[in-house]
């Protein structure tokens, strides 16, 4: 009885042991090569409980998910020959386990097999370009190309990059201050032609608007002109229409304009002699002049 209890627990554990060595478990973020003495055998991508040969065979899980993958800063000249310290990394997965585990064999080896490769394609891209195109003007496009570039390199690995993306693109140290001087030095040359243009627009408006007060004073005057002889003509027509209507009462109203203008109360000075025509309305208020009397006979 007891030696049966011994076999039942002898082959219980065999048959634990057998499991043991026999079943894995390809969890939903993995999926696994089954290698028979090192040599690929087949590709599980499915999640579950599967089994292998004890020994025999073994088993390699890759990652499922999206992993990244981060480039060594390197320096990269620009198109316009402007060197710039880029930081970059890429986002990628394994798409081929076979072929991953015969390019790559392992995600530890990745930077190292796979890595120089983004690296010289982010330096033949970037060279193409100059300095502003790669931090600001097409930084977009430019990572789009490479991505792309990548991703076709990157299936011979089993890869499929699904992005490159630039963490820092700056001048080195070393530059930045010898840039800055020289972007200084330009804005400063840029401003004084702006002063320049400036001042010269200033000078032709002031010169255009000079010429156009000049040229509208002449006009004034000589409307002004025109007007004040159109007046003084139509005065005259008037002045003479009304002599020949009244010639006494005309010569009688110009006298005492004459008056008005020559006699004033704060300083008129005047040399006549009394019986001066221009005072003949005081001595006579018809304005005629005396008749002279005959000299006195003997």
């Amino acid at each position: 009885m007891r030696a049966i209890f011994s076999f039942i627990i002898a082959l219980l554990v065999g048959a634990g042991l057998l499991a043991y060595f026999s079943l894995f478990i390809v969890h939903q973020n993995e999926q696994a090569l089954v290698l028979e003495f090192g040599k690929p055998k087949r590709m599980i991508d499915q999640a579950g409980l599967h089994w292998k040969i004890p020994v025999v065979e073994t088993v390699e899980y890759f990652d499922k998910r999206i992993l990244d993958l981060d480039m060594t800063p390197q320096e990269v000249p620009a198109a316009d020959q402007k060197l710039l310290l880029v930081d970059a990394f890429a986002r990628y997965r394994i798409k081929d386990p076979l072929k991953f585990y015969q390019a790559v064999t392992s995600e530890y080896y990745v930077p190292q097999r796979f890595g120089p490769i983004v690296q010289s394609t982010l330096r033949r891209v970037l060279g193409s370009a100059n300095f502003i195109d790669i931090v600001r003007n097409k930084r977009e496009e430019l990572m789009k190309q490479i991505a792309i570039e990548v991703n076709k390199q990157g299936q011979e690995f089993g890869l499929e990059v699904v992005d490159v993306r630039i963490k820092r693109a700056d001048l080195p140290e070393k530059n930045l201050q010898s840039v800055y001087d020289r972007m200084k030095a330009d804005r400063f040359k840029e401003a004084e032609e702006l002063r320049a243009e400036g001042r010269a627009a200033a000078n032709k408006i002031q010169a255009d608007a000079d010429r156009d007060a000049i040229t509208i004073r002449a006009e004034a005057r000589r409307k002004s002109d025109e007007m004040r002889g159109e007046g003084d003509a139509e005065r005259n027509r008037i002045f003479a229409n009304a002599f020949k209507q009244n010639p006494e009462f005309f010569s009688f109203y110009r006298s005492m304009q004459a008056y008005e203008q020559g006699i004033k109360s704060n300083d008129t000075r005047m040399l006549l002699s009394p019986d001066s025509e221009f005072f003949r309305y005081f001595t006579n208020p018809s304005g005629k002049a005396p008749t002279p009397q005959p000299p006195a006979q003997r």
